[in-house]
């Protein structure tokens, strides 16, 4: 567990999270996790996160409940299906977008780092090898970025906050990559939309396509199970 400057650190429990807070304790930040359980059809990643955490040492690892079913719009929020063995180069933005969610997420971790007295916010955006979504861009972080140094008492009294994106120009492989060089355990992770009951990936929604598709190309085995075998 570092003593170093405190540093929030969106967790999912998926890869893309995991690998950026193992880049983030790299760094030597003391990290602070934050988990959202949002009503999340696959709610077997907050379990996920809890291993993660745990096996990073983080210092603080919150679980906010968050229940965005209330709202819908999303396949991973309601009972809408999750596509499967789609285009992945599509550019129609999936059913599979939770409205506004990064928003949502990062201004609740802009109020933790506060209360923490971090000036860090990291969160495992990526524009390569994703579904599309608007609010994976990196235009949207430098704008939320300015809006949050607008929005906080500590940023006008002379702490401003940063939004680190670590992850937001390298593909699903360069990502598994470094998290490899920096010892991350995959097997921890959990990355499907759509699990069976067992919790194991589906193989065939995009958030698993792109996964194995990365370790294949690494010429790797992915550790997660599946439930397709």
């Amino acid at each position: 567990m570092s003593d170093g400057v405190p540093a929030v650190v969106l967790l999912s429990g998926g890869l893309d999270s995991t690998t950026t807070l193992a880049i983030a304790r790299s760094q030597g930040f003391a990290l602070y996790a934050l988990t959202f359980a949002y009503g999340q059809r696959h709610a077997v990643e907050v379990e996920a996160a809890r291993k993660v955490a745990a096996a990073l040492g983080v210092r603080e690892h919150l679980i906010l409940p968050l229940d965005l079913r209330l709202f819908g719009g999303s396949a991973l929020t309601s009972d809408q299906p999750v596509p499967k063995d789609r285009e992945l180069q599509g550019t129609e933005i999936p059913v599979t977008y939770v409205p506004a969610r990064n928003a949502i997420f990062l201004s609740l971790a802009l109020a933790y780092a506060e209360v923490r007295q971090a000036q860090d916010i990291f969160i495992g955006a990526s524009n390569i090898d994703y579904s599309g979504y608007p609010d994976c861009r990196p235009e949207f972080f430098r704008a939320f970025e300015r809006m949050a140094n607008l929005a906080t008492k500590a940023a006008i009294c002379g702490k401003p906050v940063r939004i680190h994106t670590p992850l937001m120009n390298l593909s699903k492989a360069q990502i598994i990559r470094r998290g490899l060089e920096l010892g991350v355990d995959y097997g921890l992770t959990h990355s499907c939309y759509d699990p069976d009951p067992q919790g194991r990936a589906c193989g065939h929604c995009d958030s698993c396509r792109l996964r194995l598709r990365a370790f294949a190309q690494l010429g790797l085995t992915d550790p997660a199970p599946y439930a397709c075998g």
